[in-house]
């Protein structure tokens, strides 16, 4: 019962309230008040199994990171965040596949520094700066740069062709490159990049630098060339290493279940009930990420932790799957 209560609002955005309707219709009275705090101590059961996952994922050589509004009505700020971290592919089969959730009433630097603890290797991220204080060497995203010329293009009209299509020729050699070495070892992916990308990405910097000064700054155009310019130096060091990502995709497909349901649940009351979402929202996502069913994972993980809570490595997800 627990297990799908969790799983009707967590992946398939249900909210309590509508949950508590269904089930009177089948005869079953069970508040939504009931439930909720039914949620919040399933949550609390579960957070070591959130904390072990988190240790694996700050042990990762790179990991991707994001953040998205959330509204809570008994909070301090009128707009809260649910930062996303996670690491791996979302394509099936990755070997340590984790997406972890955290909430704060804050979009602060303070919230990537304290939840990173000093992590130092690579994260790929937006150019939203609060992730410049922490200690990770960042590498920016390419789909962000293209989006500004995409924008740029869609002023210019589809039938029209001018500079920004010079912009986004260059690009898609680059995403065709990625497309190619897709499920080649690490180091093949470098020797690659490092023969074929890394040409096409001096000619595309070359030519933001020659037209910088050509171009309105504040033109659409302009704002691109400034926008990829600056971002420029962090996204090229995906050049550096195999296993690095060219953009930050992995991280913005994570939010999106979280993006889905918040739409069909709009808001959480308190800070302990998002604090208890982004547990809960961890665990679904990464049983997905994990090709796991998320009612039976969700209810072994509550089933085990009440009976043996010292033995967590047994529910990560890929132990579950060779168990």
């Amino acid at each position: 019962m627990l297990s799908q209560i969790i799983t009707c609002k967590y992946q398939f955005g249900l909210p309590l309230y509508r949950q508590e309707t269904m089930l009177s219709d089948i005869g079953i009275e069970l508040s939504r008040q009931t439930m909720s705090s039914w949620i919040l101590r399933c949550a609390t059961l579960l957070e070591p199994l959130y904390m072990r996952l988190k240790a694996i994922l700050l042990a990762e050589p790179a990991i991707h990171a994001d953040e998205t509004p959330l509204k809570v009505i008994k909070a301090e700020k009128a707009t809260s965040y649910m930062w996303v971290y996670c690491c791996g592919a979302d394509a099936l089969g990755s070997n340590t596949n984790i997406v972890l959730f955290d909430y704060h009433n804050s979009r602060k630097a303070q919230c990537a520094i304290d939840f990173l603890d000093g992590y130092q290797g690579y994260m790929h991220v937006d150019g939203y700066k609060a992730y410049e204080s922490t200690q990770a060497t960042l590498v920016a995203c390419l789909a962000h740069i293209r989006r500004k010329f995409i924008d740029v293009k869609k002023l210019q009209g589809k039938k029209k062709t001018g500079k920004v299509d010079i912009v986004l020729n260059l690009i898609g050699k680059l995403y065709g490159i990625e497309k190619r070495i897709k499920g080649k070892s690490v180091e093949e992916k470098l020797a690659i990049r490092q023969s074929q990308a890394k040409p096409i990405v001096t000619t595309l910097y070359n030519w933001l630098i020659e037209h910088k000064e050509k171009i309105p700054p504040k033109s659409k155009l302009g704002e691109a060339i400034s926008y990829s310019l600056n971002q420029f130096e962090k996204f090229q060091r995906y050049l550096e290493d195999g296993r690095l990502s060219i953009d930050n995709n992995r991280a913005e497909r994570a939010v999106k279940p979280f993006v889905i349901g918040r739409k069909a649940w709009l808001f959480s009351y308190t800070n302990t009930g998002a604090n208890a979402s982004a547990i809960l929202y961890s665990l679904v996502e990464t049983a997905k990420a994990n090709n796991l069913l998320v009612h039976d994972y969700i209810a072994t993980c509550l089933q085990q932790i009440a009976e043996k809570p010292n033995n967590i490595d047994a529910l990560l997800p890929w132990n579950i799957k060779h168990s």
